[in-house]
């Protein structure tokens, strides 16, 4: 029971050093823990919990639970709670259970606040138009839409009213440190939220922002951390003098080693070091991790930027008002440069400097290289690249976020509608240079980018193959949950349950969905059919749990168009041909991989081996201590298991079907 303090206890903490500018505005519930009351000072209402518990530090030593040197006003403190030299003071703060606060300088919540919610921040363009109001449920999809809807205005200022409700749900005249926190070493703290078991250590400054920790993925904020308008969701860290201005960063992202941003999103398990950001997007799995590289004004999700890399949205014309995307899984090499407007295609590789404003966003899985001065494009050659497999691979292994309450719908699938549609478009425009400027031309002009010759008729068999290895999946996924136990069970079962998924389809920064839905979605919440934020999250969700339904209506139309058949003529042997011609596909790609992957085990990949060795043995004797044999490499044998997987399962499900 909460009470005031008696006369005798009033003077019992006033011989322990403290002092009040009115007594009987202190409230108290434990007389025994009084004792741990030193040294403080009281004004306004002052409400404390008991002390019993004690703290046990790194190397052993423990401290018990209290006030000790500090000034108060307006604070409620929890039960066992240690707070302890507060170099000026802490104001209008409720402080929950079980935390631990020594050597701060100030905590000060001033006048109504958000917490960071409802702050605007600049991407893309630094001089405004695409802002997006960050908020403590985001996601990168809801982002998305806000920056790059603004065709949509209506739609704009819906999302916007959801962000605003939200900011008004969080505005508060008392700042908040949850439960279990760890706050020391620490000095301007103001209007903060603090999440449970959040760690803020040797932060410089934390201003209007949210922690929005949990006990499941905590938070930590490192040493020289200065944040200002932010919000920075669970499982989350932020160390090494790190700045943030006007920024949002997603779960599960680590930011450290003086990596500086302003007016930018980071979505879940991004990795951003050294570098600086400007204006950026930066969907699921944007990583950067060198000191030269900035990324500026541009579009990036599941992205590796090599050191170095830049960018330039400045043409010192009408100011920073140019922009750019790296689609997903697209990857820049060391010094490489793209003059922004430019759009990659997805799974892309840039090589160079690239001046000509390209745009190969409908041939993915291409490199881009610099030539003299010019971009060279060779499209599709990425497919057949082992880092792509494995950036496939390592992507869904490197999730950190804990399975209860993600924000981000992330697909990590490599091969989808989204990426076989632009195949399709890819091999639809190489058989039209070919067409146009003759099969036997040296080099094919594509927008600022040539092709030569070899690179085109090899993009041509690339993109064959990865249309046919995605329809051939999509075909053979669909057989293994449907009735094949008749002919006429199993071409029923074949046939899609709904007419969603048909036509292009989206990434909204890591869910991939098809275009109508969205534009159906997207009407709802223009019209009120989708009228809060929670209604429009869970149908972001459902449509990232319908992903497979979707997929293989959007995948049968396909299959019925590349192979020329029809939904009522289509038989038994046509889907035999179909596995068959996968089977082929998927060996010769993983063949491809296989030789990829053998490069690195080359001679000329041993330079640099066998210090102080002369012979040959010595070169070979110390690569093998360090990067193993060839064959027993994890990623050849999973090549060469995959290889053999792929085949059987073609073998069966042949089999099967030859013997209805």
């Amino acid at each position: 029971m909460i009470r005031q303090l008696s006369a005798d206890e009033i003077c019992k903490l006033q011989e322990q050093g403290c002092s009040a500018d009115d007594w009987s505005t202190v409230y108290i519930t434990d007389e025994v823990s009084l004792k741990y009351i030193r040294g403080t000072r009281f004004s306004g209402e002052i409400r404390l919990g008991r002390f019993l518990k004690s703290f046990e530090m790194a190397g052993g030593m423990h401290k018990h639970s209290g006030i000790f040197n500090a000034t108060l006003h307006n604070v409620t403190i929890g039960d066992d709670c240690c707070i302890e030299n507060i170099k000026n003071y802490i104001a209008n703060y409720d402080i929950e259970n079980d935390c631990f606060i020594e050597n701060v300088d100030i905590i000060l919540c001033d006048g109504p606040t958000s917490f960071g919610n409802g702050v605007e921040v600049a991407v893309l363009n630094e001089t405004g138009g695409r802002e997006v109001t960050i908020h403590d449920r985001l996601t990168a999809h809801e982002a998305y839409l806000e920056a790059f809807y603004r065709h949509r205005p209506l739609l704009i200022d819906r999302l916007k009213q959801f962000a605003a409700q939200r900011t008004e749900e969080q505005t508060s005249m008392r700042g908040v440190i949850r439960h279990h926190c760890t706050i020391v070493d620490t000095g301007y703290i103001k209007n903060m939220y603090v999440g449970a078991y959040a760690k803020v250590e040797g932060a410089g400054r934390l201003k209007n922002g949210t922690l929005n920790s949990r006990r499941e993925a905590p938070i930590h904020i490192g040493y020289g951390v200065i944040c200002d308008d932010f919000i920075i969701q669970d499982g989350s860290t932020v160390e090494d003098c790190t700045t943030l201005t006007r920024v949002y960063v997603g779960q599960a992202c680590t930011l450290g080693h003086s990596y500086s941003a302003s007016d930018s999103l980071f979505f879940c398990n991004c990795q951003e070091e050294n570098g600086e950001a400007c204006a950026i997007f930066a969907g699921p799995f944007t990583v950067t991790h060198h000191k030269s590289t900035l990324l500026i004004a541009g579009l990036f999700s599941f992205m590796n930027a090599g050191s170095g890399s830049n960018q330039s949205n400045h043409m010192y014309k009408l100011g920073p008002i140019h922009q750019g995307a790296l689609e997903r899984g697209a990857k820049t090499s060391s010094d490489s440069y793209i003059l922004w407007p430019a759009r990659i295609g997805a799974f892309s590789l840039v090589m160079g400097r690239h001046t000509s404003n390209p745009d190969t966003s409908l041939l993915p899985f291409s490199y881009l290289i610099e030539k003299n001065g010019e971009t060279y494009l060779a499209p599709a050659v990425n497919l057949r690249s082992v880092g792509t497999v494995r950036d496939a691979q390592k992507w869904p292994k490197r999730d950190r976020r804990v399975p209860e309450g993600r924000l981000d719908q992330v697909n990590f699938n490599l091969l989808s509608p989204y990426t076989i549609d632009k195949m399709f478009h890819g091999l639809y425009i190489l058989n039209e240079l070919e067409q146009l400027s003759g099969a036997t031309s040296d080099v094919y002009a594509y927008q600022s980018a040539k092709i030569s010759n070899s690179s085109l008729h090899r993009g041509q068999e690339l993109y064959r193959i990865g249309i046919q290895k995605f329809l051939g999946n999509s075909l053979i996924s669909r057989l293994e949950k449907i009735d094949c136990s008749s002919v006429e069970s199993l071409l029923e079962g074949i046939k899609p349950t709904t007419k969603s998924g048909l036509g292009q389809w989206v990434d909204l920064a890591g869910l991939i969905a098809p275009k109508e839905a969205i534009k159906s979605l997207l009407d709802d919440v223009e019209t009120g059919r989708c009228n809060s934020q929670a209604e429009f999250d869970a149908a972001l969700r459902s449509l990232h749990a319908d992903y497979y339904e979707l997929e293989w209506t959007w995948a049968y139309e396909k299959i019925l168009e590349y192979y020329q058949l029809t939904d009522d003529r289509i038989t038994i042997e046509d889907l035999i041909a179909i596995v068959r011609e996968w089977k082929e596909s998927v060996v010769k790609l993983d063949r491809m991989l296989y030789a990829d992957a053998k490069k690195e085990f080359s001679l000329s990949a041993r330079t640099g081996f066998g210090f102080d060795g002369a012979s040959r043995h010595t070169v070979e004797a110390d690569f093998e201590q360090v990067r193993g044999e060839f064959e027993t490499n994890p990623f050849v044998t999973e090549v060469q298991a995959h290889i053999e997987r792929k085949s059987a399962l073609g073998d069966r499900i042949i089999a099967m079907l030859e013997s209805l």
